[in-house]
């Protein structure tokens, strides 16, 4: 990824070798800069990036807060930090992508060039936002509040510390434990993850091949993850934001949250595009057809099942008492990887979820309807529950002859008709 700037470069003193790299991977320009003149510096460059050479406390507070606020309230795309720490010396500020300072710079370079992919993905969605807006288009808005609430980050392992990293991130993120890498692998096919922590319990060889399939996959290569003990060298170059940490489970949360909300920021953005390029057909939060969608295209595909007297189904998702908003997000977004290419779904208004079965009789319709369910049924927790399972009621109804889109609706919803008109 281009490094094309400017970009700003905050250090008391002289960081000749950071500046080199980065001029070695291609970013100009680059402007260097004290802590006293950074705010200063970031309105009259409006960089594309902030890299911060030094680690620990910054050498003005006050520069630091301005800075801050600058970086967060940016207009256009986001303004990616990265920021250098050591040890247990942090990066200077907390918003920052950290980077380990004992590591080869070229570690901070990839992961800059990995939060400017963001960067750009987030420019493509807003000028796309721009132009569908001024043909007329009228489509669900970007998701404005923190992306580390749409986040889960995995844990792997079976060793001593496994219950403290559990705590210390369950304190900052919704998490999901794993106590095996098959188990871990699962979640990962099952879920959207936005980190990985690899625990300690495993034998080296263990991480190793878990690292390789993740290196392998490209969905899972600008995944967060932090690898407790020695992370194999060769692993540096194909997973970018890797970092190998001590035991400290606080620490080690402090510097993934960050790599964290960036990664979820970066599905966000992903689902807003695949709703760009299906002209605002698709919630941009489940990536489910929104309502007015599902709607529009269940009218047509009945009419269509009644002219060429084809089989049609609906399943209706229901879940037993209260579940928590982001429990029924995690539902719908599940729902999204496991339906088929030839059908098509939604979240109602009550949280419930529609299903339409194309082509596809009552029998066969019972088959995937209950398969659906199992995995919702084993895979959606909830904090308030935490080691129970949540009941997925199904109802399901088919089209029969002289069904019209109200008949068969009522069968499914009863009297909630309101949805369907």
């Amino acid at each position: 990824m281009s490094l094309q700037g400017p970009l700003i470069v905050v250090a008391e003193r002289p960081a000749t070798a950071l500046i080199e790299a980065l001029g070695a991977a291609g970013a100009f320009p680059i402007v260097e800069t004290k802590w006293s003149d950074a705010p200063t510096a970031f309105i009259a460059v409006k960089p594309a990036a902030v890299v911060i050479a030094e680690p620990g406390p910054p050498a003005s507070e006050a520069s630091s807060r301005m800075l801050c606020l600058q970086i967060a309230t940016a207009n256009g795309p986001i303004v990616p930090t990265v920021a250098l720490a050591y040890g247990n010396v942090e990066a200077a500020i907390p918003i920052a992508l950290p980077c380990d300072a004992g590591l080869p710079i070229e570690r901070l370079v990839a992961r800059l060039q990995s939060a400017m992919r963001v960067r750009a993905l987030h420019a493509t969605v807003l000028r796309r936002i721009e132009l569908f807006t001024a043909h007329g288009g009228t489509m669900p808005a970007l998701p404005t509040g923190d992306a580390l609430d749409d986040a889960t980050v995995l844990i792997a392992g079976r060793g001593p510390l496994y219950p403290a990293l559990s705590v210390a991130m369950g304190e900052k993120v919704k998490m999901v434990g794993a106590l095996s890498v098959e188990t871990a692998a699962k979640h990962l096919n099952a879920r959207d993850i936005d980190g990985i922590v690899v625990g300690d319990g495993f034998s080296p060889r263990m991480v190793e091949a878990f690292l390789t399939v993740l290196a392998q996959d490209t969905r899972f290569r600008e995944i967060p993850v932090a690898v407790i003990g020695e992370a194999p060298s060769e692993f540096a170059d194909k997973l970018p934001n890797i970092d190998h940490v001590d035991g400290d489970p606080a620490r080690l949360v402090a510097r993934m949250v960050p790599l964290v909300r960036m990664h979820a920021f970066e599905e966000r953005l992903k689902r807003m595009l695949k709703t760009l390029d299906a002209d605002g057909m698709f919630d941009p939060d489940t990536g489910l057809l929104t309502r007015e969608s599902f709607w529009r295209d269940l009218t047509k595909a009945v009419a269509d099942a009644s002219d060429r007297s084809q089989p049609l189904s609906i399943a209706r998702y229901s879940f037993d008492g209260e579940i928590d908003p982001r429990a029924g997000m995690d539902g719908a977004r599940l729902v999204t990887r496991l339906v088929r290419n030839i059908d098509f779904a939604c979240r109602d208004e009550d949280g419930t979820i529609l299903v339409a079965f194309t082509q596809t009789d009552l029998r066969s319709a019972h088959v995937v309807a209950r398969r659906i369910a199992a995995v919702l049924k084993n895979t959606i927790l909830t904090p308030h529950r935490a080691h129970d399972k949540i009941t997925a009621n199904v109802t399901l109804a088919t089209l029969k002859n002289g069904d019209d889109l109200g008949s068969l609706m009522q069968r499914v919803m009863g009297s909630r008709m309101v949805a369907a008109e």
